[in-house]
């Protein structure tokens, strides 16, 4: 089976990694295969959906071409710092160009223990590799830039968690997989000259229009910032919760990576939190734009020895671009929440408008996701489902006459604008008892549940007559949702 790799991070990152292979398991078998992701990586899908197949996608076997390694980096984990963290339970097997050209890495989640286990079995089990691929699947079919899977590999093994459950292996691809922890690792240690081979590295492959440039590092600083701010404010838009930004869970590259304790909001609240181990809501819903920005300024502390030879004046530069961040976000998030409410351009009071609009869902307790869909038919005219959302509709009614106020000054059909709307506001998303019910079947051996959620997920945008089930809110029995670590 032919892999075209070219592993550049192998290549010119000597030290940055530790040579490593997979375990050896008793019974790999492909169990999902994003057949058209592995065309879009130049790979045969119908190849790689084989034994011989299996067998490369859990690491126990290496192609031609591969230079499987386990990749250094540390970082803060809930705000403390662990100095060494690394791949514990996984292995890069390469690097692959896809048919747009693009370096991809193709990455082996669960794939046994390495040296950076500290004391871990280097395994995931199959609920949390699934719940991977539905939401990288779903974040992708969204327009928000995220790792993909590739296939899901059952091991054969019985892997101990709180009960034994079925191990499996997470193909993933990704941009890179360099984190802000990547750099943290060599800053850490003192060894700048390391840091400065990464940060060329990363530009290299990720901002090659700054190669030569005489502030590169500041510039490639800024473009990490910008994506970061990009990035989650589209987070914010579509109601996601990462649940765990540490910062070896954020990437150089703008991509959402470590899919462990996530989830999407049901009811708008900006305390949300979904992760059973943030008992003080570090990582909740409304604060992940706070915690982009102290992450981006633990990356930016890596770079002071690069930005000037003064080391009070790099600080001086670093502070200025963290500073940055906030009003690079808003910007994101006001420009995607524009079209959200069916707006474009930009006009005095339209942020006022739109803070109004999160005000009055406040509390409220209605579904994020239909309240948008619904307020694209209220652009026509038609009120009545979504303040039907509405235990309260007073605070809602008196915004829309505001709203509709506003929409007066754009030359745009009401028909036009819902249709804008809906393009950008999603209609189904991974809704957590949807995702827990096809987890919970695939484990008793039924994948359907599985597959029918991803034919759903991968046209969020569109309404489909037989999908309506996959629109409806959680059950009010559902109860308080939880997620955990574990992929």
């Amino acid at each position: 089976m032919k892999f075209a790799f070219d592993n550049s991070y192998a290549r010119d990152l000597d030290g940055f990694y530790v040579q490593w292979k997979g375990d050896t398991v008793p019974e790999p078998r492909i169990l999902l295969l994003n057949a058209e992701l592995a065309t879009e990586l130049q790979l045969d899908a119908d190849a790689l959906d084989s034994d011989d197949g299996a067998a490369i996608l859990v690491g126990a076997q290496a192609p031609e071409g591969a230079e499987t390694l386990a990749m250094a980096y540390a970082g803060h984990q809930f705000g403390g710092f662990s100095p060494q963290l690394g791949d514990g339970r996984a292995i890069l097997l390469g690097e692959l160009i896809d048919r747009r050209g693009k370096r991809r890495d193709l990455h082996l989640k669960g794939s046994g223990r390495t040296p950076f286990s500290r004391g871990g079995d280097g395994k995931a089990v199959l609920g949390p590799v699934l719940r991977e691929f539905l939401m990288g699947e779903a974040m992708h079919a969204l327009g928000i830039p995220t790792t993909r899977a590739l296939a899901a590999v059952t091991t054969g093994e019985t892997v101990y968690r709180d009960t034994a459950k079925p191990g499996a292996v997470l193909a993933r691809i990704a941009a890179s997989h360099l984190r802000v922890g990547t750099f943290q690792f060599f800053a850490a240690r003192g060894e700048h000259d390391q840091v400065r081979q990464l940060a060329d590295y990363a530009i290299a492959r990720h901002d090659p229009d700054l190669i030569g440039n005489d502030d590169r590092y500041l510039q490639f600083l800024r473009a990490v910032i910008r994506r970061q701010a990009d990035l989650v404010a589209g987070w914010m838009q579509v109601g996601f919760v990462h649940g765990v930004m540490n910062t070896d869970n954020m990437t150089i590259s703008g991509e959402t990576i470590d899919y462990g304790p996530c989830a999407f909001i049901d009811d708008y609240d900006p305390a949300t939190v979904f992760s059973s181990i943030d008992h003080a809501g570090r990582y909740a819903f409304g604060n992940q734009p706070n915690i982009a920005q102290w992450n981006l300024a633990r990356l930016a502390e890596t770079l002071i020895p690069l930005l000037d030879p003064d080391q009070d004046k790099a600080i001086e530069i670093a502070t200025r671009e963290i500073q940055q961040f906030p009003e690079r976000y808003a910007k994101a998030w006001t420009d995607g929440a524009s079209a959200k409410i069916g707006i474009s351009g930009t006009q005095p009071g339209d942020r006022d408008l739109i803070n109004a609009l999160y005000a009055a869902l406040s509390g409220q307790h209605l579904d994020f996701t239909l309240f948008f869909r619904h307020l694209a038919d209220a652009a026509t005219g038609d009120d009545d489902a979504l303040l039907g959302l509405f235990d309260d509709a007073t605070e809602i009614t008196a915004w829309l006459a505001t709203w509709r106020h506003r929409l007066t000054h754009e030359a745009v059909s009401a028909e036009d604008r819902r249709d804008a709307m809906n393009a950008v506001n999603p209609l189904y998303i991974p809704r957590n008892h949807l995702v827990e019910a096809a987890l919970t079947a695939a484990e008793a051996g039924d994948m359907t549940p599985i597959a029918t959620l991803l034919d759903v997920l991968r046209a969020p945008f569109t309404e489909n007559p037989d999908h309506k089930e996959y629109a409806r809110p959680a059950p009010r029995d559902f109860g308080p949702y939880k997620t955990f670590c574990g992929t």
